[in-house]
């Protein structure tokens, strides 16, 4: 039995959920500013971000961290 975790910002979210908006609030170029990683620099795509990001857990941990400080900060119900 999975232990679930309601409380967690991230709880029911997915990552291609955190990835889309993520791109579509700062694009492409605005990830790869905050994030240094060649999958928001060089030919970017939801699905190779995705591929690369399922398999490399530090750069995973710092789009959920992105993700977290850019919607789940921000109370004002804008997103």
């Amino acid at each position: 039995m999975s232990e679930e975790q309601p409380n967690s910002p991230l709880h029911g979210v997915t990552l291609e959920k955190i990835v889309t908006r993520l791109e579509q609030h700062y694009g492409w170029e605005g990830l790869a500013q905050r994030i240094n990683i060649n999958c928001f620099k060089s030919d970017p795509s939801i699905k190779s971000s995705l591929k690369f990001l399922r398999r490399t857990q530090w750069a995973r941990d710092k789009v959920e961290d992105l993700y977290i400080s850019t919607f789940e900060g921000n109370h004002t119900g804008k997103v």
